[in-house]
């Protein structure tokens, strides 16, 4: 039986043409090589230096950082932060989440700070909990920022 399949993962690859037809070599994490012709590659894959939204939240989920090419802002990037639980009480003041864990009727009771994208902003800010904008999800300027 046959299925259909989508998904995402982050190759090295160079062109390489096989048999007089053009492609690309595809080298995988695991050191695996294969050879996939030029169309069927294109279709499946973008450059990190121009991924979609989709490929962005991807790199997201396995640990980048990513952020618009377009932004005017240096050091600008958006991060995933993971969940977390903590106590109720009042122990770290300042923090909104702290705050509002203060307000809790229980302070015996755990809260579960549930997994965000965050953005550091141009001047060196946190933006907690950072939305994209149409404009962001629709973007093709998406890269991976190392560091």
């Amino acid at each position: 039986m046959t299925k259909d399949y989508y998904g995402t993962k982050r190759i090295t690859a160079w062109p390489e043409d096989r048999d007089g037809k053009p492609g690309y070599a595809v080298k995988y994490a695991d050191g695996y090589i294969s050879w996939s012709p030029a169309d069927v590659f294109e279709a499946a894959y973008q450059p990190v230096t121009g991924m979609s939204f989709g490929h962005a939240l991807q790199a997201l989920k396995e640990g980048h950082r990513v952020a618009r090419a377009g932004w005017n802002g240096k050091g600008m990037w958006v991060a995933l932060t993971p969940g977390s639980s903590f106590a109720a009480a009042c122990a770290k003041p300042g923090h909104a989440a702290f705050h509002r864990a203060c307000e809790m009727e229980d302070q015996h009771q755990s809260v579960n700070l549930l997994p965000h994208l965050d953005m550091r902003a141009a001047d060196g800010s946190m933006v907690i909990g950072w939305l994209a904008s149409q404009t962001d999800m629709l973007a093709d300027d998406w890269q991976i920022v190392e560091g």
